[in-house]
């Protein structure tokens, strides 16, 4: 089994590298007031590639790790993402009637280690997050989804949009999962190519997600609590699936 640690690497050429070797560079930490013509190649780079980056104060750098860093630390994910369309074309090539999970703001690292292991327990073939504004692959999800996470392929996507409107086109049912739905979930028909969009617990599936779907359906909730935590919500949906090709 691979390494569950996240990797940092230090030093501004290093990340540098790693970021032209197209690694999983998930965040990119730098010094603050850092300067010069190597920094702004990093700088460019990191820009171009849409990496998360944050200005810390040097103490910040020096508590991750005593060694010398040039004002620059890195994380990199332990697993190494995969191409959604890639995958997409594999599985219809193969005559397969995929399903797809995509996570929507979900940023809890437990919560999505949780999705992992019942998405890969239930069978999904990838699970799809934002490059921004999703959990982090790290040793927490990754031991929350059993090692999961090892097994089910994951992409990471720049324009989440623009990957559901490709997947639509290529026959994909949308399916998002929301309280403005009217319709319950096991109403819905799972028996095709389905991509099923799960939202954050405070937030949601974003409105320019939601207009373009196929179908919105809820879980219906009886008791005073308002909402499933998103890991439960999610297994449901996904084992729904899996029943109704069962049948």
């Amino acid at each position: 089994m691979a390494n569950s640690r996240q990797e940092m690497i230090y030093g501004i050429r290093t990340v540098i590298e790693a970021i032209k070797e197209e690694k999983a560079v998930d965040k990119v930490l730098i010094r603050q007031g850092l300067k010069g013509e190597l920094f702004q190649e990093l700088f460019q780079l990191v820009r171009e590639k849409d990496i998360a980056f944050q200005h810390v104060p040097d103490q910040k750098l020096k508590a991750l790790d005593t060694r010398n860093n040039q004002g620059v630390v890195a994380f990199v994910s332990p697993i190494e993402y995969q191409d959604i369309e890639e995958i997409m074309n594999l599985k219809l090539a193969e005559g397969k009637k995929p399903v797809f999970l995509i996570l929507d703001r979900i940023t809890d690292v437990r919560n999505f280690g949780g999705i992992a292991r019942s998405a890969e327990c239930a069978g999904v073939d990838a699970i799809i997050i934002p490059h921004k504004h999703s959990a982090k692959i790290c040793p927490d999800s990754i031991k929350t989804s059993a090692g999961a996470l090892y097994n089910i392929p994951v992409c990471k996507v720049v324009n989440l949009r623009k990957v559901v409107k490709n997947l639509k086109f290529n026959g994909f049912s949308i399916v998002a999962a929301t309280e403005k739905a009217d319709k319950v979930y096991t109403e819905a028909d799972f028996s095709e190519s389905v991509a099923i969009i799960m939202g954050s617990e405070d937030k949601g599936i974003r409105e320019e997600i939601l207009e373009i779907v196929t179908d919105k359906i809820k879980i219906p909730i009886v008791g005073k609590i308002e909402s499933l935590n998103v890991s439960t919500a999610t297994a449901l949906m996904i084992y729904e699936v899996l029943r109704q090709r069962s049948l």
